[in-house]
C-alpha cells in the first residue's frame, strides 16, 4: 500500500508559515467576509494582474487597486474581494476557463490542507472557517495556465495574487501574470508569464476564508440540542463536486492524490478525518488555547472521498482483526447505546467484503459518524463514513425492524464502496451507475452476512427491481451509462444519482451474477480490483475481467460479456418477454407503460436484448433459455399440450424483464394460486401480481385479469406477495381515491386483509409479542397499516386505544416500536387537532431520531386541511423541521389525499424559495416532483404542470429536471388509463367486494 509517499520540505514549511499568518488574522477576516459574501456568491472577480506601469503589485501592509479589483489591507495581509470580468483578452467559448472540464495538462500528486473552523458566529452572525492549502502537481503538457476548482472561497492576496507558485525538486516556477475567480465554471484561474515544463513538479499555495454554512455541502455546519444548549458540528459532504467549497482542488474523480489534513479546533472538541491522527498538540492563538490535530496522509484517492469533522461526539469502539471500528454520534445517543447495533454488524460486514473481494480492508480504522444534519442517506468517505442519524443509530426501545434493516443495509452499502468506488474509482460521473449500482446490489449480500436469518436478499426484488421498473418503463427514461459529454455541470452530475443508477444498476448486476454464477462473478471482480487498485476505470474494464473468468472456465454464453451487457447498459428500458405455451413461440419487445408513447432516444441495438430466461413448470421441470432475437421458438415452452400444466419464466425474478403468457397459461396460474398458492415460489407469486398489473397498464392484458391475481390474497400470509399487491393497488388508490371507485375498493381490500390481520393477531397473542422473522415482522406491519387505513373496525379500535393510553401517560409509550408508524398515522388521521398537537409535542421531545421520523411522517396523516397547511409552512422553518427533512415532510403531506392539492399549490408558490434554499444540485427535487404529481390524471392537472414548467424555466429544476419530464409523461398515461378503465374497475370492485 502507498503510505510512504513524499511531501517536500518546501511544501511543509510554506504550509506552516501560511498557517501562522492566517490564524493571526482570522478575526479580522471574519469582519471583511460578511461584506464580501454577497459578491462572492453572485459575481466573478476581475483578475489580479502583475505590476504594470502606473500600478504596483500588492505587498504586505499595502493596499493595491488594479482596474476592476478591490483589495483591503488587514494588518500584514491583503485580501481580495470579488468583482467582474476576466483578463485583457477576448473572452470566447474556447477559453479553457469557460469549459466545464479541467484540461489534461496537470495532475495533482498530494495536498496539504490546514483548516480552522469557528464554531461560534462572528459579529455578523456568520460561521467561518479559515484555511491554507498547498497542492503539489506534475505538469504533463507544457502550459502557461493553471485551472483549479474553487467555490465560494475568499483568498488572502500573496504578492498581489490569489495564490503563489513554487517549483519542486529543482524546477523553476514562472511568475504569475494574473489570477481571478471564474464563478460560472467554479475555477480559480492562474495565468503565468511563461510555460510550466512537462514532467516537472510545482506547488500552488493559497490562504482562504469560507463560510461554514448550514447548506449541507462542502465544509458545512450541523447543529443539535443537548442539555438545553446548541452544539455545533463542522462536517463535510464533498460528493459530487463540493470539495472545491472547502479548499481549492482539482475536483474530478480521475485526479487522485494523497491528502495531509490538519485541523485546528477547540480543546473540548475532537477532530476526525479519513486517516488516524498522527499528532495532537496544544497551540496558542490570540491568547486562546487550541488543539492542532495532524492526520496521517491518506492513500491515493479522489477529492470527493475526503472528509473531516470537528465535534463533541463520543464513540463506542471495537477491534476487528486489527481494524479499529468506531461508531460516533451525539454523546447522549452513544451513552444510551444507540451505536451498539452498528458496532456489532460492522465487523461481520467488513470481514464478508474482505472475503468477497479477496482483498484486505485497505485502512487501519473504520470510523462511522451519525450526523444530525445530512442531505444524503450516507457517504462512503474512505475511512470516515458519514450517515444520517437514522441510518446508523438504533435504539430497540424506539426503533422498528425497518429502522434496523435500514442501518444494516446502509452500512453494508457504504462499506462495499471502501473497495468498489474508493480503492478503484470510475473515471467520470457518466458511469456512476456501476459504482452505486454495485453497492446497491452487494449491500444485500453484506447485510445477509450480518443477519443470516433474515432472508434479506429477497427484498431486493420489491425494493429495487420493481421500484425502478416503474421509472424505466417510461419513454423519458435513460440508459444506465451516459456519454461522458452528456454529464458536465454539477446539476447534471447530481441528476445522475437517481433510481436508474442505484436500483437498475443493482438489478442488472444481480442478473449478471446469477447467469455467470456467484463464484465466477467474484473471480472476475477480484481480478478487476487487484488490477486497478488506486486507479480509475470505465465500466468496460469490469466486463473485460469478468470475460477472463468466463474464458478460463470455457463457460458457454450466447456472446461475450460486453455483447450481452451493452444491451442492458447502453439502451434504456427493458423487455417484456411474451410466451405462447401452445406453440412455444417466444418474443421480446421494449416494455412501455404507455404503449402509444414515442421513444425519442435512438438505440444501436434497436431495443432488443439478449435475455436469460430461466423457467419452471408445474411438474418441476427447470431450465435456462437465451432469447437473442425479437421472435424465436422454444419447444420446452409448449406446455399447453399437457392438461393443467403451467409454465413460469424468470424464476425468483433474477432477470430484469417482465413476462406475459397466453390467456390459458394465465388461467392455469391463477387456478394454482387459488387452489394451492405455495406450489409457486414466493418471489414468483409476487412476480405474477406485479407483472400482471403492469402488463394491464400497458394494454397487454385486461385490467380484470390483473385484479384477479389478488383474489387469492385472503389465503396469503407471506410478505412479498402482499407488498407487491398493495403497491400496485396503491396506484388504483392514487387514481381513484377522489372518485366513486374508492368506496367499493376499500370494501374489497378490507375483505382481503382482514384474515391477515387476524392471523397476526393470533400469532402475536393479541399484539403482545413480536414475530420471529424479518418478513413476518414486515407483514405484521402491513396487516396493521392496511387494515387501519382501509377501515377495519378492530384495527381502528386498536390504534385509537393504544394512542389514547400514550396520551394519558406520555412518559410510558405502550405502542410496540414496529407498529408505531401505523398506529401514529391512523390515530392522528382520526383524532383531530388534539391528537395532532400531542404528536407535535412528542415530536419535539423525541431524543431518538427514528422515533422523531415516525412522528414527523405521521403528522402528515391529518385529514384537516388547515393543519396540513400549517405543517407545510413549518417545513420552511429550520427551527421546526430540519433542513434535511423538509422535502421528505412535504412528500409525506403530498401522499395524503387531503394534502396533495395543498402541496401542489405550496410547491408552485414557493419553488424559487425551495430551489434557492437547497440549490440545483440537491438530491431532493426529483422525489419532490414525483410525489407531488403522482395523482395527476386530468387535463386540468396536465395544464397546471405544463404552466409550472413554463413559469420556472428561468429558475430551472436542477436534479428534478428529468423527474418533471417523467411527471408530464406519467400524467398523460394516467389520463388515458383512467378514461379507459374506470368503468370496468368500478364494476370489478363492486362485484368482488360482496
Amino acid at each position: 500500500m502507498a503510505k510512504g509517499f513524499f511531501i517536500s520540505k518546501t511544501l511543509g514549511i510554506v504550509g506552516i508559515a501560511l498557517g501562522v499568518a492566517a490564524l493571526a488574522t482570522i478575526i479580522a477576516l471574519s469582519v471583511v467576509y460578511a461584506q464580501l459574501k454577497q459578491q462572492t456568491d453572485n459575481a466573478a472577480p476581475s483578475p489580479t494582474t502583475a505590476s504594470t506601469p502606473g500600478h504596483t503589485a500588492g505587498t504586505p501592509g499595502t493596499t493595491t487597486r488594479v482596474p476592476g479589483t478591490s483589495a483591503i489591507a488587514l494588518g500584514n495581509t491583503t485580501t481580495t474581494g470579488t468583482s467582474p470580468p476576466a483578463p485583457n483578452t477576448t473572452v470566447g467559448p474556447q477559453d479553457p476557463w469557460k469549459k466545464l472540464r479541467l484540461p489534461t495538462s496537470l495532475r495533482p500528486e498530494n495536498y496539504t490542507v490546514s483548516l480552522q473552523p469557528a464554531l461560534t458566529p462572528d459579529s455578523q452572525g456568520l460561521y467561518l472557517f479559515h484555511g491554507n492549502s498547498s497542492v503539489r502537481f506534475v505538469c504533463l503538457e507544457a502550459t502557461d495556465l493553471i485551472l483549479i476548482h474553487s467555490k465560494k472561497l475568499n483568498y488572502t492576496l500573496q504578492g498581489g495574487f490569489l495564490v503563489s507558485l513554487t517549483g519542486a525538486d529543482g524546477a523553476l516556477a514562472p511568475s504569475i501574470n494574473a489570477t481571478w475567480l471564474e464563478t460560472a465554471t467554479e475555477y480559480l484561474v492562474v495565468q503565468l508569464s511563461s510555460q510550466l515544463q512537462a514532467n516537472q513538479s510545482y506547488e500552488l499555495h493559497s490562504s482562504f476564508t469560507g463560510e461554514l454554512a448550514d447548506d449541507l455541502a462542502g465544509f458545512y455546519r450541523s447543529e443539535y440540542q443537548e442539555d438545553g444548549q446548541t452544539k455545533v458540528v463542522a462536517t463535510t459532504q464533498m460528493q459530487a463536486a463540493d470539495a472545491r467549497k472547502a479548499f481549492p482542488c482539482f475536483d474530478e474523480p480521475a485526479l487522485k492524490a494523497t491528502f495531509a489534513v490538519v485541523l485546528t479546533h477547540p480543546p473540548d472538541h475532537v477532530a476526525l478525518s479519513n486517516m488516524p491522527a498522527q499528532s495532537v498538540e496544544n497551540v496558542t492563538i490570540n491568547d486562546e488555547v487550541w488543539i492542532r490535530t495532524t492526520f496521517e496522509p491518506t492513500l491515493k484517492m479522489s477529492t470527493y472521498l475526503l472528509a473531516f469533522i470537528v465535534s463533541q461526539f463520543e464513540a463506542v469502539k471495537a477491534d476487528q482483526n486489527g481494524t479499529l471500528i468506531q461508531i460516533w454520534g451525539r454523546p447522549k445517543a452513544i451513552r444510551e447505546g444507540q451505536g451498539g447495533y452498528a458496532l456489532n454488524v460492522t465487523g461481520p460486514i467488513l470481514s464478508f467484503f474482505e472475503r468477497h473481494y479477496n482483498t484486505a480492508y485497505p485502512l487501519s480504522k473504520s470510523d462511522q459518524v451519525a450526523l444530525p444534519d445530512f442531505n444524503a442517506g450516507a457517504m462512503e468517505n474512505w475511512g470516515l463514513v458519514t450517515y444520517r442519524e437514522n441510518s446508523l443509530l438504533f435504539d430497540p426501545l424506539y426503533s422498528s425492524i425497518g429502522n434496523k434493516e435500514r442501518v444494516v443495509t446502509v452500512i453494508a452499502h457504504e462499506l462495499a464502496h471502501q473497495w468498489f468506488g474508493n480503492l478503484v474509482t470510475l473515471r467520470w460521473w457518466n458511469d456512476l451507475w456501476l459504482n452505486e449500482g454495485f453497492a446497491s446490489y452487494v449491500e444485500y449480500l453484506g447485510a445477509d452476512a450480518a443477519e443470516p436469518d433474515w432472508d434479506i436478499k429477497d427484498l431486493m426484488v420489491t425494493n429495487d427491481v420493481y421500484r425502478v421498473m416503474a421509472i424505466d418503463a417510461l419513454a423519458s427514461s435513460h440508459p444506465l451509462s451516459f456519454r461522458e459529454e452528456e454529464i458536465q455541470t454539477p446539476a447534471q452530475i447530481s441528476e445522475v444519482f437517481d433510481s436508474i443508477a442505484y436500483s437498475k444498476g443493482a438489478s442488472v448486476l444481480r442478473m449478471l451474477s446469477e447467469f455467470l454464477t456467484e463464484d465466477r462473478f467474484k473471480r472476475g471482480l477480484q481480478s478487476y480490483l487487484h488490477t486497478f487498485a488506486y486507479g480509475n476505470t470505465v465500466y468496460d474494464n469490469l466486463w473485460t475481467h469478468l470475460q477472463m473468468a468466463v474464458s478460463e472456465d470455457s463457460f458457454p454464453l450466447p456472446g461475450t460479456i460486453k455483447q450481452i451487457m451493452d444491451r442492458w447498459t447502453l439502451q434504456m428500458g427493458f423487455p417484456v418477454v411474451s410466451v405462447d405455451t401452445h406453440s412455444g413461440n417466444v418474443a421480446q419487445r421494449h416494455f412501455l407503460l404507455d404503449p402509444n408513447s414515442t421513444v425519442q432516444r435512438p438505440s444501436a441495438f434497436n431495443y432488443t436484448w439478449i435475455v436469460p430466461v430461466s423457467w419452471l413448470t408445474s411438474d418441476n421441470q427447470t431450465g435456462m433459455y437465451w432469447l437473442q432475437n425479437q421472435t424465436e421458438t422454444n419447444t420446452d415452452f409448449a406446455t399447453a399440450v399437457a392438461p393443467g400444466k403451467w409454465l413460469i419464466c424468470n424464476i425468483n425474478v433474477t432477470g430484469y424483464f417482465r413476462v406475459n403468457y397466453d390467456p390459458e397459461n394465465w388461467g392455469r396460474l391463477l387456478d394454482q394460486l387459488e387452489s394451492n398458492h405455495s406450489a409457486i415460489p414466493i418471489l414468483n407469486r409476487a412476480q405474477l401480481i406485479d407483472d400482471a398489473f403492469n402488463l394491464a397498464r400497458a394494454e397487454y392484458i385486461s385490467t380484470e385479469l390483473a385484479l384477479n391475481t389478488t383474489r387469492y390474497l385472503s389465503q396469503e400470509v407471506d410478505y412479498l406477495p402482499w407488498d407487491t399487491a398493495l403497491n400496485n393497488l396503491g396506484y388504483f388508490k392514487l387514481m381513484f381515491d377522489r372518485s366513486e371507485v374508492y368506496g367499493p375498493m376499500k370494501r374489497y381490500v378490507r375483505k382481503q386483509v382482514t384474515p391477515l390481520f387476524r392471523h397476526f393477531q393470533d400469532l402475536t397473542s393479541n399484539w403482545t409479542t413480536v414475530p420471529s422473522g424479518l418478513m413476518d415482522q414486515y407483514n405484521e406491519i402491513f396487516a396493521i397499516n392496511t387494515a387501519c387505513s382501509y377501515g377495519v373496525p378492530e384495527c381502528q379500535t386498536l390504534a385509537s386505544g393504544l394512542f389514547g393510553r400514550w396520551r394519558e401517560d406520555p412518559s410510558n409509550n405502550p405502542i410496540p416500536p414496529n407498529l408505531r408508524s401505523s398506529i401514529y398515522c391512523n390515530a392522528i388521521a382520526t383524532g383531530g387537532e388534539e391528537a395532532w398537537d400531542f404528536g407535535w409535542e412528542m415530536f419535539g421531545n423525541a431524543t431518538v431520531v427514528s422515533e422523531a421520523d415516525k412522528l414527523r411522517a405521521a403528522l402528515a396523516c391529518s385529514q384537516e386541511p388547515w393543519i396540513l397547511q400549517r405543517y407545510l409552512k413549518y417545513t420552511l422553518d429550520p427551527s421546526k423541521i430540519r433542513r434535511q427533512d423538509a422535502t421528505s415532510t412535504i412528500n409525506s403531506i403530498a401522499r395524503n389525499v387531503h394534502g396533495q392539492s395543498l402541496v401542489w399549490d405550496f410547491v408552485r408558490a414557493n419553488w424559487k424559495t425551495l430551489f434557492s434554499q437547497y440549490g440545483g444540485g440537491s438530491f431532493s427535487f426529483s422525489g419532490l416532483i414525483q410525489t407531488v404529481t403522482q395523482r395527476f390524471a386530468s387535463e386540468f392537472e396536465l395544464q397546471q404542470l405544463e404552466q409550472f414548467q413554463r413559469d420556472n424555466a428561468d429558475v430551472g429544476f436542477g436534479s428534478g429536471t428529468r423527474a418533471l419530464e417523467q411527471a408530464l409523461e406519467k400524467t398523460k398515461a394516467n389520463m388515458k388509463w383512467v378514461a379507459e378503465n374506470q368503468v370496468a374497475v368500478l364494476q370489478w370492485f363492486q362485484r368482488e367486494s360482496q
